[in-house]
């Protein structure tokens, strides 16, 4: 437990009690213990870690307060890809709140699309909020690309938009797509397969884009179910 103790003192050195109330409040959840550091501190953090520490000592770690986790899990999401598989599991596990989903990126994921799709099929099939939008999170930030897109279209499909942060996340890809891919994206609103408020909050997301055009935009407004 030293080395927890030791991060746990570095951590506090560099809260900030205005910003840990601010983030407190985004984060809609008064079960998580927050400290109050700055996310690029945080990452900072976690880089300097993982030179003096080993990711399973790191993973060891209690996971009683939201930057303990941010730092596990960025320490994991810095790994290999085929070490990164073998903790991408509990990493996901832990994730309770958007913010530490939004924020789990593991950039090796770029260079094994193919190998990572398991994965994301079992995090959609499974009846939790997080899991599912870490799903939906993960396809926005490494799979908007062309051939992608019909595989896109059938996790959408399939999502269970009851959750508010997976409709959050449902709504945000399918703005990305708009934006990527705009005819493609059309064409799967047309379809009419999202519900009423995630089809609406799609085109909300993507009509604040300004990577769109405004005929583009008065087009998907003309849209709304």
């Amino acid at each position: 437990m030293e080395l927890y103790h030791g991060l746990l003192a570095e951590l506090k050195e560099l809260s900030d009690e205005n910003y840990r109330e601010f983030h407190k409040r985004l984060l809609k959840n008064d079960a998580i213990n927050v400290i109050g550091v700055r996310t690029p501190d945080l990452r900072k953090l976690a880089k300097k870690w993982a030179k003096q520490a080993t990711v399973r000592e790191i993973m060891s770690f209690p996971d009683e307060y939201y930057e303990v986790t941010f730092v596990k899990l960025t320490a994991v999401s810095n790994l290999k890809f085929d070490e990164f598989t073998t903790y991408v599991d509990d990493c996901v596990a832990l994730i309770d709140n958007w913010a530490t989903c939004d924020c789990f990126t593991p950039k090796c994921i770029s260079k094994h699309q193919t190998e990572f799709l398991p994965y994301i099929e079992k995090y959609l099939k499974a009846d939790a909020e997080f899991y599912q939008r870490f799903a939906f999170t993960t396809l926005l930030h490494y799979y908007v690309e062309e051939k992608y897109l019909n595989l896109i279209f059938n996790c959408l499909n399939g999502a269970d938009t009851d959750y508010y942060y997976v409709h959050m996340a449902v709504a945000w890809l399918t703005a990305e797509i708009l934006v990527k891919y705009y005819d493609a994206g059309k064409e799967f609103l047309k379809a009419g397969t999202l519900d009423k408020k995630t089809h609406n909050k799609a085109i909300q997301k993507a009509t604040e884009s300004f990577r769109l055009t405004d005929e583009q935009k008065n087009e998907l407004k003309g849209m709304k179910k």
